[in-house]
């Protein structure tokens, strides 16, 4: 048996892209995903993005496109198809992309330059000070 599910947070790269396929319709858009890598040269941790292309099929797709927009904070849940292909210089390309079942909105809406509505609510954490160090050891036994 085989799983296929992945589930990513990051932002858009670009403006989803609404088009005809058949008799259904699909909207493309691109995220990027920040992966925490530690530089061997400086010995710092640094954030290297990974870019994947995103597909949502059918109605939903139709529905998210009135609302998606470059640099938008989601998470995306779904997939991953590999295709590959060989363009007209003769050149082997492939790609890895998230074919979505859900895409919610991470994004506040006084962020998006569109009401959030139908796919995620919106979340801002509470703005609270972090605890003090003797807080948080007040209680450890040792």
């Amino acid at each position: 048996m085989s799983i296929n599910r992945v589930f990513v947070t990051g932002n858009l790269t670009r403006d989803p892209e609404l088009r005809q396929a058949g008799a259904s319709t699909v909207l493309q858009c691109g995220i990027a995903v920040n992966d925490r890598r530690k530089n061997a040269q400086t010995d710092q941790w640094e954030d290297v993005p990974n870019f994947f292309d995103v597909i949502v099929w059918g109605a939903r797709g139709e529905g998210l496109a009135r609302f998606l927009h470059k640099g938008m904070k989601v998470a995306v849940s779904g997939r991953l198809r590999w295709s590959s292909w060989q363009t007209s210089e003769g050149d082997k390309r492939s790609k890895v992309e998230i074919v979505a079942d859900d895409i919610e909105f991470l994004t506040p809406r006084s962020d998006q330059s569109a009401p959030a509505a139908g796919s995620g609510a919106s979340y801002e954490p509470p703005n609270q000070a972090a605890p003090s160090v003797e807080v948080l050891t007040e209680d450890i036994p040792f």
